[in-house]
């Protein structure tokens, strides 16, 4: 099968093919995923690699004996890995690299979130291959995106690219596990993500990394909702690049949606990470619903711990299925005191004239299947 034409791509590399013998980075499958990297450049098409492995990478300067590693020792892995697993990179080319780490809570916040997208596409327009990794040593869990699979799907956005290759352990995703089942059928092309098709996934059976077929499936439904295809191919097969640069889909194709979301929707949807809920009432959901913003008159309940500026989910009615998300403007502490009240009396009460919106319209994403 053919492959839809691109012109920019994402290619994530997990910690199975960067360091696949726990004895720190090697070549053994990275040669083939640079040539294919060679080629795309040598065509003009832009490449930015999204590369896991730094705690693999650094595991032989630290030796832990245990299935189970602390998280001190696996962010000292990352410290000392990450300038390892570069210069395995860097050496397979003769054009430069740019290493960009960022965490999760880089991504959630606004102003970090366009300077990263302004970074990329400069490295881009000057030929660069920007290199991305989480920064593991660094983030805490909150900060964390928590696996390189749904990190890539969000570069995906930032640089507007036109397409995502995953690179797996397998061909792709199958109809049953193929390692429990050899007769498991492969998926060449998945035209909408559903739960059947996450019933598919597993998990991951890698110490050292963090994602499985699962993570794989939601960075497919991150992408695909803003206009990419996405495809997780096998990175342990030199043939699966050669196929990729003949246009032959090797793998399965996730097929981006018709209909993309903005890069702010998007953002709002699949990055920030709601902090809180704010319950309104039916008429209010109505209002939402055609595109209105939301004030505190129609607000029933507030739940959960926020400050200004964080994301909240809006329920209509104590226990309704959330029906949107945005940035709120006011704190829950604010909110529990003037939650159901005109503004005006609001400015009579407290002696001050209070911010319109709680949250405004463009700042609101309307969720799916509402």
């Amino acid at each position: 099968m053919k492959m839809p034409s691109w012109q920019r791509a994402v290619v994530k590399v997990g910690s199975a093919l960067i360091a696949p013998d726990d004895t720190g980075t090697s070549s053994k499958y990275l040669l083939a995923i640079a040539r294919f990297i060679i080629e795309c450049h040598e065509r003009g098409q832009e490449i930015v690699l999204v590369s896991s492995g730094s705690a693999a990478a650094g595991r032989k300067h630290i030796a832990y004996n245990s299935d189970t590693i602390p998280v001190t020792v696996k962010k000292a892995m990352a410290a000392v890995g990450q300038s390892d697993m570069m210069a395995n990179w860097s050496r397979f080319f003769d054009f430069p690299c740019a290493q960009v780490l960022m965490t999760h809570g880089d991504l959630r916040d606004r102003a970090r979130y366009v300077s990263i997208r302004n970074t990329l596409h400069t490295l881009l327009e000057h030929d660069v291959l920007p290199i991305v990794n989480e920064n593991d040593a660094l983030a805490t869990d909150e900060m964390k995106v928590g696996d390189n699979d749904n990190l890539a799907a969000m570069v995906a956005t930032l640089v507007d690219a036109d397409a995502l290759f995953i690179c797996s352990d397998i061909d792709g995703l199958f109809d049953a596990d193929p390692r429990v089942k050899p007769d498991a059928k492969k998926i060449p092309v998945v035209d909408e993500i559903t739960e059947e098709i996450f019933a598919l996934a597993g998990g991951t059976t890698n110490k050292i990394a963090t994602g499985g077929m699962r993570t794989k499936i939601e960075a497919a439904e991150k992408a695909t909702s803003h206009g990419v295809d996405t495809y997780i191919v096998n990175g342990r097969k030199g043939e699966t690049f050669e196929l990729m640069l003949q246009g032959e889909n090797p793998g399965t194709l996730f097929k981006r949606q018709q209909d993309p979301m903005s890069n702010k929707k998007h953002w709002l949807r699949h990055t920030l990470i709601s902090q809180g809920e704010i319950v309104v009432d039916s008429t209010t959901a109505d209002a939402l619903l055609d595109g209105q913003s939301l004030t505190t008159t129609g607000i029933v309940d507030v739940q959960g711990d926020f400050n200004r500026g964080d994301a909240v989910v809006i329920r209509n009615g104590e226990n309704a299925e959330a029906i949107a998300k945005g940035i709120c403007q006011y704190s829950s502490h604010e909110l529990l005191h003037i939650k159901g009240q005109e503004v005006s009396h609001i400015a009579e009460q407290y002696g001050y004239s209070p911010i319109t919106e709680v949250i405004e319209s463009n700042d609101l994403m309307i969720l799916e299947d509402v």
